[in-house]
This record gives C-alpha cells, sequence and structure tokens, in this order.
C-alpha cells in the first residue's frame, strides 16, 4: 500500500509563506508625503498611466518611488513623455515643502514635453 508523505510540501509551503512576508514590504514602493488637503473633484481617468513626481519635504524629487536629480527626473519624463505624449503628470508635493521646490518640478516637467502639469491634494477633512 502506498501513500503520499505531504510532509515535503508542508515545508515548502512554510519556506514560500516565510518569503512572501520578507518581500511584501519591499515591493510597496513610494514616497511618505503629507498633502495638502482641498476641497476639489478627482479628475477622471480610467485605464490610462498617469506621471506621478513627488517632492518631499526636503525638496527631493522621486518618479515612482525612486529618488532622481532634476537632470535625472528631465531625461526620463522627455522619455516617458515621447512614448506616450498624452500621459497626465501630477505633483505630489508635501504640504511642508518650500513652493519654490515644486514650482522647480513644475519646470523640469514642461521642459520634459509635459504640456499641462496638475498638483495633487488630499480630500478636505482627511
Amino acid at each position: 500500500m502506498s501513500q503520499i508523505n505531504i510532509v515535503p510540501y508542508v515545508d515548502v509551503m512554510l519556506v514560500l509563506l516565510v518569503i512572501f512576508i520578507i518581500t511584501a514590504p519591499v515591493l510597496k514602493r513610494g514616497v511618505k508625503v503629507r498633502l495638502p488637503q482641498a476641497a476639489a473633484r478627482a479628475i477622471p481617468n480610467p485605464h490610462r498611466a498617469v506621471l506621478i513626481v513627488t517632492v518631499n519635504r526636503a525638496g527631493r524629487y522621486f518618479l515612482d518611488g525612486h529618488p532622481m536629480t532634476p537632470d535625472a527626473l528631465e531625461r526620463r519624463a522627455r522619455g516617458l513623455l515621447r512614448l506616450r505624449p498624452h500621459t497626465p503628470v501630477l505633483i505630489r508635493g508635501d504640504r511642508a515643502v518650500a513652493y519654490q521646490d515644486v514650482v522647480a518640478a513644475m519646470v523640469l516637467l514642461q521642459r520634459a514635453g509635459a504640456a499641462d502639469v496638475g498638483l495633487m491634494t488630499q480630500p478636505a477633512g482627511h
């Protein structure tokens, strides 16, 4: 009489579980910023990619969670906007960041070819 030994399968499942537990926090990309609050409606954007540039409170730039120098940000945005010229471009600026840093990001993005640059806010009351 033959039987299936499931102990090796349980061991593999436990190893996979540990791997997923360890890698899950690494997969969450982003920069923590406190957005200013505004009573504005969300922009409808069904199934379109959005280029989001984050400016943290220290005035550093991030694209998709990766830190960027101003020159690298401009080059990267130019390349992305050449591939998809009608991609909406938004800036997530921390509420404590200097206005000058947000304007500098807008200028970089416009030089890269962005026709319109929007600002992200947090809904009032959050």
